[in-house]
């Protein structure tokens, strides 16, 4: 305890307050000058372990109150200050500690009021989902984190961009890759730019994916990535090179707000790039048409992941060449979203995509096997859901790395199309009654019910309960 000073001065001063004592008085209580009380309440002097002692003693005080450091409310408060709203008033750890300590009734209605501003954004976001869905636009906005900016942008729109896909297939033609597109790819940055590709191992890059050497002409990439995630990582290198332009005059495009926003735009598309690198559009599309779209059979062909081919297959709506409009969603197993995209945009009106009676949930209990449900919207739409759990990247044995399931969806129109359309032709009950999300959705009696609709009243009865403790009027 010497060795740890105390800088416990507003709560010194909230006890003295609370007890109705002038500083002579406590002072004089515990044995020291008023002078040197006052230093101690302005935080301009430690408490010492004889003070504490005296402090519990004379006004029955706890010793865990005094050398507590509010560490709650500080986080409750980094918090706040964190959403974009508040980006450019962030204060430094120390005035959040100082505010903690100096004022923690006002730090708890803050707070208190945060909260209540999140539940009104969730429920006007609600509202807005559900207005669109009955054709009426609306103009809502929020302060937005530029990583938003561009999530939102890369959802509603049709995942295709015809200019990149023209220049992978040129490239790709040029390259000449045969069967062997990675070894293609590492000899063209060696051979055009002198870029070696290494892989290293966990304890050399503990915390990256890859990183690129300027100075010695090297890319490194970690052991960690699957030899599919390494491959893409070759070809988005690739991709920022010589596709360089081709990317610029996409992301001028986009009319995204701020440098920052563009840097991850220009990240984004090059990720497209590197798709269309490894599965060249019109080669894709025939495969594709041919394996009437099963993801295993095209991951197979093209030596690629699941995710990576699922994801290809939201891309293909070239004009007078497009596929079946595949739209795909990707969450953790706690239900956050990682991505979503559509060849259509993601249907976010038509489908939602967070009811939790969605097989991607069920997912994470049957690894890497493919799941297949036809479901049906309050309103009558009907899609064909496919879901699988992805391979992350390898962690050690100690590690908790976060794992995600990948959803693959079209309209149940295209089920004659697709080879998973056989697996819901028959299936016992019919589709899968779901909402696109618990407080938007009225269905009655739902038993997966997380939260309550925001357009009806909880209907609760003493004499009468329903079997979801969110049944509504």
């Amino acid at each position: 305890m010497a060795e740890h000073k105390i800088f416990a001065g507003p709560r010194v001063r909230r006890i003295r307050n609370a007890l109705t004592l002038t500083q002579t008085a406590m002072a004089e209580a515990l044995e020291i000058s008023p002078s040197y009380l006052n230093l101690i309440e302005r935080n301009q002097r430690p408490l010492t372990v004889q003070l504490l002692l005296k402090l519990s003693s004379v006004y029955k005080v706890d010793l865990d109150e005094l050398q507590g450091e509010a560490a709650g409310s500080v986080s409750q408060l980094r918090e706040i200050f964190t959403d974009p709203l508040l980006a450019g008033e962030l204060p430094g750890d120390q005035e959040l500690v100082e505010m903690a300590e100096a004022a923690p009734n006002a730090t708890a209605a803050v707070n208190k009021l945060y909260r209540a501003y999140r539940e009104q954004a969730a429920r006007l976001t609600d509202l807005a989902e559900l207005l669109a869905r009955e054709g009426h636009e609306t103009a809502l906005s929020a302060a937005r984190l530029p990583a938003d900016e561009v999530r939102e942008l890369f959802e509603r729109r049709p995942n295709y961009f015809a200019r990149l896909d023209e220049a992978a297939e040129r490239f790709h033609e040029a390259i000449k890759p045969a069967d062997d597109i990675g070894g293609a790819l590492r000899t063209w940055l060696k051979n055009s730019h002198g870029i070696v590709v290494r892989t290293l191992p966990v304890h050399t890059m503990p915390g990256l994916r890859r990183r690129y050497d300027r100075h010695s002409m090297r890319l490194f990439l970690s052991e960690r990535l699957s030899p599919f995630d390494q491959l893409r990582e070759v070809a988005m290198e690739v991709a920022q090179i010589a596709l360089k332009d081709d990317l610029l005059a996409e992301l001028d495009t986009l009319g995204l707000s701020s440098h920052e926003a563009r840097r991850i735009g220009r990240f984004e598309l090059a990720r497209y790039a590197a798709h269309a690198l490894l599965m060249p559009y019109g080669a894709f599309h025939a495969a594709a048409q041919r394996a009437r779209y099963d993801v295993d059979v095209l991951r197979s062909r093209f030596g690629v992941s699941y995710e990576m081919a699922a994801n290809r297959l939201t891309m293909l709506q070239k004009p007078g060449a497009a596929a079946v409009p595949f739209f795909m969603l990707e969450i953790d197993n706690a239900g956050n979203r990682f991505r979503r995209a559509g060849a259509q945009g993601f249907p976010q009106v038509r489908f939602g995509g967070r009811c939790p009676k969605l097989n991607i949930h069920s997912a994470f209990a049957q690894p890497a096997q493919i799941l297949v449900d036809a479901v049906e919207m309050p309103d009558g739409a009907e899609f064909v859901v496919i879901s699988r759990t992805l391979e992350g990247p390898q962690g050690a044995f100690s590690e908790r790395v976060r794992r995600t399931a990948l959803l693959l969806g079209c309209d149940i129109s295209f089920r004659d199309e697709i080879v998973y359309g056989q697996a819901v032709a028959n299936m016992p009950g019919g589709p899968v009654a779901i909402g696109p999300a618990c407080r938007t959705c009225e269905r009655q009696g739902c038993l997966a019910r997380a939260e309550p609709p925001v357009t009806r009243p909880l209907g609760l009865d003493e004499m009468v309960t329903g079997l979801s403790i969110f049944d509504f009027q």
